[in-house]
C-alpha cells in the first residue's frame, strides 16, 4: 500500500475494507503487528515526545483517524482516501470475528466498561468471539498481570483501550512478549460501546464536527483539543513553503 508523511509522520492510504482485508491476512501470516490509529494529536505530540514517534514509525499499519488527516493530506497535495476511525473499526472486526473466528481481547477502559462492551458485541453480533476482558491498566508495575491473562486466552487481535500514547506505548512494550497477531489502540470505542460515553451523532462525524460533539461534553479536553489550531497552522505553513519552493524552481 501506498502511504504519505504529515509533518514528518507516516499515514497509510487505506480504507476500512483494506484495512480489514490487511488485519486478516496479519491474522493468517501469524507474529506479532501494531496497527496505530495517527489523528492530529498524534501528530503534535510525536513531534514533542520521540519515544512516541518512534512507536508511530515502526507501526505495521498507521491508519488515518479523523477528517484532519484527509484535510491535510489533501492540502499537501497527497489526498487520502478515506478516514478509518479506530471507533468505526471495532465493531466491523466484531462482525469480522463472527464470520471468520477471530477471537478478540479487549483491555483498558474503567474497570468494569471492557466487560459490558463484551456483552454489547455479543449481542450485537451472534457469534463474535471474546477472547476475554481485563481493565488493568497502562503502568509498567501492572504489565506481568495484563500479559497473563492475554497469553491464557491466546486472541488473535488486542484491543488496548488507555487512550494515546499510552496505549500505544504499552503495545509496542508488551507486545513482543505477547506475539498476538494484531493489536491495536482504540482510545474510547470500549466507553463508546459500553454506553459509558454517547458518540457524536453521524452528520456531525461525517463533517469532521466529532471534536467539538466531544468538546462540548467534556470540557475539560479542551487542552488536547489546543493542538488542533497549531496542527492546521503547521501543515498550511508547509504548503505555502511548498508553494514558494516551486516558483522559486520555475
Amino acid at each position: 500500500m501506498s502511504s504519505i508523511r504529515i509533518l514528518g509522520v507516516r499515514v497509510d492510504d487505506v480504507t476500512m475494507p483494506s484495512t480489514l482485508a490487511v488485519i486478516a491476512r496479519m491474522i493468517r501470516e501469524g507474529g506479532a503487528h501494531q496497527i496505530v490509529t495517527v489523528n492530529p494529536e498524534f501528530i503534535m505530540r510525536a513531534e514533542r515526545e520521540p519515544a512516541f514517534a518512534a512507536v508511530l514509525e515502526r507501526a505495521d499499519l498507521a491508519i488515518p483517524d479523523g477528517q484532519g488527516m484527509l484535510w491535510a493530506a489533501r492540502l499537501l497535495g497527497r489526498p487520502l482516501q478515506a478516514r478509518v476511525a479506530g471507533s468505526d473499526l471495532v465493531p466491523l472486526l466484531a462482525e469480522q470475528s463472527a464470520r471468520e473466528g477471530h477471537r478478540l481481547f479487549l483491555l483498558g477502559a474503567a474497570q468494569g466498561v471492557a466487560e459490558i462492551a463484551a456483552s454489547c458485541l455479543e449481542g450485537r453480533y451472534p457469534g463474535v468471539r471474546i477472547a476475554g476482558t481485563h481493565a488493568g491498566s497502562p503502568r509498567v508495575e501492572d504489565d506481568a498481570e495484563s500479559r497473563a491473562r492475554i497469553r491464557d486466552s491466546q486472541p488473535d487481535v488486542l484491543l488496548v483501550a488507555y487512550g494515546a500514547p499510552a496505549q500505544d506505548m504499552w503495545i509496542a512494550r508488551n507486545q513482543p512478549h505477547l506475539q498476538v497477531p494484531v493489536a491495536i489502540g482504540i482510545g474510547g470505542s470500549l466507553d463508546f460501546i459500553a454506553g459509558v460515553q454517547k458518540r457524536a451523532p453521524l452528520w456531525m462525524r461525517e463533517h469532521g464536527l466529532e471534536w467539538l460533539y466531544r468538546l462540548i461534553r467534556q470540557p475539560w479536553r479542551w487542552r488536547r483539543m489546543a493542538v488542533l489550531p497549531v496542527f492546521a497552522g503547521r501543515v498550511l505553513a508547509v504548503r505555502l513553503q511548498g508553494r514558494k519552493e516551486k516558483r522559486c524552481d520555475g
